[in-house]
């Protein structure tokens, strides 16, 4: 999957995974490959990036992330 995590100052991270985890408001949940399209506002917390199995965690303050064609847009706040 194609990720991308975007604040309002810059682009923090951009590159492929395996999977995604994020604070969704209603509770925290993973993105897959060929998952169904979504949009989510996120409350703080920790997004999770897992790539060749290595682990990244960003922490946010709020946001808001789109799932669609194997392709993630997370826009958030530190």
């Amino acid at each position: 999957m194609e990720v991308e995590i975007l604040t309002p100052d810059k682009k923090i991270f951009e590159g492929e995974a395996s999977l995604i985890q994020v604070p969704g408001t209603k509770g925290s949940f993973e993105v897959l490959s060929n998952h169904a399209p979504i949009i989510s506002s996120l409350s703080s917390g920790n997004i999770k990036v897992v790539s060749n199995n290595k682990e990244e965690i960003f922490e946010i303050k709020s946001g808001v992330v789109e799932v669609l064609k194997n392709k993630i847009i997370i826009l958030i706040e530190t």
